[in-house]
């Protein structure tokens, strides 16, 4: 299933297709009559572009791992395309959906076949999934390429794109919309708005992508996966030693753990809303407010149970009963242990 924004971008790449000519360095070079429509593709690895089938040809540019191209025609082990090469290819909440007049049109050339996936790769659904894994995990490597996690984002969507009737393209959307929102997380963690208290006065990161994935994957884990990201934008900054951020976080996680019973993140959530329990009892402690603490640790008790019964073998388990013994024995939870 591909969403209408996809569809639209579709559309923008086929008309721009239609009106593409080749670089000013090129124009000496044989005419290209340009496909009104082909398969789609897209490469697996850094690949360049000829003005012609011939290594020793002249360079028209590069197309990066994942870049969306059509091909046009094919000839031996090359192939003569029309790739995107855009840096940036994502939807903005604040720009159009058909983009700006800044994007410059997608080049032609031709590129040597092998590492290219097309529609009819057989199972190349499979095949993007796995170069998409590989550079998804050369992401968390210090020593991978720097623009690791944005190719493994583009094969993903590429996955969808390309491959929207597989089994994968549900699996293959929630990670390339996670991949964003991890990236985003990354830079907005890095403002000054960050360490705000409250989430209104935070800058909102922008939820369109797995928002997407919710709708076109309704009832899902993978739209489960999608609603807990978003719970991002509902936290706080820097709890500033206040009980309102634990307690609505609280509230917020176990409401998401209700509503997604079946969710991979279920556990976690449950977890979470304990943990924030454990730490609005140091809070009121402090305070003197006994009666509070003594309702939060309750509450921590509560949700201990709903995980020992539900998710026995779980991490989360173990460590919402770490805390809640940490809390029997009066050893704090948030802030420092002074012995």
């Amino acid at each position: 299933m591909i969403s209408p924004v996809m569809k639209s971008r579709i559309l923008v790449l086929g008309l721009a297709l239609m009106g593409a000519v080749l670089p000013a360095s090129a124009a000496n070079g044989p005419e290209i009559v340009k496909p009104m429509a082909g398969p789609r593709a897209t490469a697996l690895r850094i690949t360049w572009l000829y003005i012609s089938p011939d290594k020793s040809a002249q360079k028209v540019s590069r197309v990066q791992i994942g870049r969306e191209m059509v091909v046009a025609e094919k000839s031996g082990p090359w192939m003569r395309v029309y790739a995107n090469t855009d840096i940036e290819e994502e939807h903005s909440s604040d720009q159009p959906v058909f983009g700006n007049d800044q994007t410059p049109p997608p080049i032609s050339g031709w590129m040597e076949a092998k590492g290219v996936i097309v529609e009819s790769t057989p199972n190349g659904d499979q095949v993007l999934m796995g170069a998409a894994a590989n550079q998804e995990a050369l992401a968390s490597d210090p020593r991978g390429p720097a623009n690791a996690a944005q190719s493994a984002h583009l094969l993903y969507r590429r996955v969808v794109e390309m491959f929207p009737n597989s089994p994968l393209a549900g699996e293959a959307a929630w990670r390339a919309a996670d991949i964003l929102w991890q990236l985003q997380k990354a830079d907005y963690a890095s403002l000054p708005s960050a360490k705000e208290r409250d989430p209104y006065l935070r800058d909102q990161m922008d939820d369109y992508n797995l928002k997407q994935v919710m709708k076109q994957f309704p009832g899902t884990r993978w739209a489960d996966l999608a609603a807990f990201d978003l719970l991002d934008n509902k936290l706080c900054g820097d709890w500033q030693g206040s009980p309102k951020c634990p307690a609505r976080e609280s509230d917020i996680y176990e409401k998401y753990a209700e509503e997604h019973p079946n969710s991979p993140r279920a556990a976690r959530a449950l977890y979470e809303a304990t943990y924030r329990q454990a730490v609005l009892a140091d809070m009121f402690g402090a305070d003197g407010s006994d009666k509070k603490r003594e309702e939060a640790i309750s509450n921590a008790r509560g949700l201990e149970s709903r995980l020992k019964d539900k998710f026995p073998q779980s991490d989360y388990t173990w460590r919402a009963v770490s805390l809640v013994y940490k809390l029997d024995q009066n050893i704090p939870v948030y802030g420092i242990d002074r012995p």
